[in-house]
C-alpha cells in the first residue's frame, strides 16, 4: 500500500491512497490526514488496505495522481529524528570537512526541525548559496506510537511506513555548530520529502533485517551522482528506534532518518551527498573538486523497484529566497 498527501488548502493536506501503478488515487475516507491515520493505525490500516485493493480493481471513484502536485506525505509532524547510521559515510564526511571522526559506541542521532517538510517537487529557497549547500539522500521510517523502553526485538513492529528524504544541509555552518556542542539550528533547514510513503511489504525482499536494501538513486543536474543501496546501514532501524525510545515515548508520526546512505563500494555505486563525494576525491585524487550547490542546481532522487518508482521522484531546485 502506498499513500500520499495532496493539497486542499490546509496545512496538513488530504490523505490519498495511490494505485499500484501510481496513476490514480482515492480519498482515504477513513482518515483526513496521514498523521490522523498514524495516530489510529491499528484501526485505520486495514481500511486503507481495503481501499487500496478497490483502487487497483477500479471499484471506487479515483482521480489522476500527479506526484508533482503532492505535498510532503507529512507536511508537519511531531518529531524528526536523524541518525548517522552509515559509518562509512561518517569517515568520508569527516575527511571532507576537515574534522576528527566521531567515535561512539552508540548510534549518533539528533532531533531536527519537524514543523515543516518540503514538498517533493519545486524550488527550495535559500537566502544565499555561499554556505556550502548540500543534499543528503536518506531512507526513513515513519512510526506509529512507540512506548519508552521498547526492545530492539519488537521495535520494528512499530514501523508503519517507509520512504526516503532529502536532508538539506549547510556544510559551512555544520562545523561551527558542532563546535558549540549544542545542536543544529542554522545548519539544518527544512527537509525535503519523497512524494509517496509505502508499507514495508511493498518493498518485498528490499526490506530486510530492519533495513531498506534497495538503491537510492541520486541525480544532480541530470547527471548520475549515485545509486547507493541501504544494505550497509551499520545500525538497523530497529536499533535506532530502541535507542531513541530509551527514556521517552515516540509519538505516532515520528519520522526517523537513516542518515546519508553510503557504501564501501563507493567508487562503483557513487554517493548520496556532495560532502561524501569530496571526501572520496581527497582520498583518490588531488583534492576535492566537486562544488557545493549554487542557485539553479537541481537534485533528483528516486528508488526503482519492480519496474516502478516506489516512492515517486523528488525533484528540487536550489532557488534564491525573496527578500523579507
Amino acid at each position: 500500500m502506498r499513500l500520499a498527501t495532496m493539497p486542499n488548502g490546509t496545512r496538513d493536506g488530504e490523505l490519498v491512497v495511490v494505485s499500484t501503478d501510481g496513476a490514480r488515487a482515492a480519498q482515504s475516507g477513513v482518515a483526513a490526514t496521514l498523521l490522523a491515520a498514524l495516530e489510529n493505525w491499528a484501526e485505520v490500516e486495514p481500511a486503507l488496505r481495503e481501499l487500496a485493493r478497490q483502487v487497483d480493481a477500479h471499484a471506487v471513484p479515483t482521480i489522476a495522481f500527479d506526484e508533482a502536485e503532492a505535498l510532503a506525505p507529512l507536511p508537519r509532524t511531531w518529531q524528526w529524528l536523524d541518525a548517522s547510521a552509515f559509518l562509512e559515510h561518517g569517515k568520508l564526511l569527516s575527511r571532507s570537512l576537515g574534522m576528527e571522526p566521531i567515535v561512539s559506541d552508540v548510534p549518533l542521532m539528533y532531533q531536527g526541525l519537524s514543523h515543516q517538510f518540503l514538498r517533493p517537487v519545486g524550488d527550495v529557497p535559500f537566502a544565499s548559496d555561499q554556505a556550502d549547500i548540500d543534499f543528503e539522500g536518506e531512507f526513513a521510517v515513519i512510526l506509529r506510537d512507540v512506548p519508552a523502553g521498547v526492545s530492539v526485538g519488537s521495535a520494528a513492529d512499530h514501523v508503519a511506513l517507509v520512504t526516503f528524504v532529502n536532508d538539506w544541509s549547510f556544510r559551512r555552518l555544520i562545523g561551527e555548530e558542532m563546535g558549540r556542542k549544542f545542536g543544529f539550528i542554522q545548519a539544518k533547514p527544512a527537509t525535503g520529502a519523497a512524494p509517496l510513503v509505502a508499507t514495508p511489504d511493498e518493498l518485498g525482499e528490499g526490506w530486510a533485517d530492519g533495513r531498506i536494501e534497495l538503491p537510492l538513486s541520486v541525480r544532480l543536474n541530470g547527471e548520475r551522482f549515485g545509486d547507493v543501496p541501504g544494505s550497509q546501514m551499520s545500525y538497523s532501524f530497529a536499533e535506532l528506534i530502541a535507542f531513541a525510545a530509551e527514556n521517552r515515548d515516540l509519538p505516532a508520526g515520528t519520522i526517523l532518518g537513516s542518515g546519508t546512505v553510503s557504501s564501501t563500494d563507493y567508487l562503483r555505486v557513487g554517493s548520496a551527498c556532495i560532502a561524501e563525494r569530496r571526501g572520496i576525491e581527497m582520498i583518490h585524487g588531488d583534492g576535492a573538486v566537486t562544488p557545493y550547490l549554487r542557485f539553479g542546481d537541481e537534485v533528483e532522487m528516486f528508488v526503482e523497484h519492480e519496474g516502478r518508482s516506489l516512492f515517486g521522484r523528488l525533484s528540487q531546485r536550489v532557488a534564491r529566497r525573496p527578500s523579507a
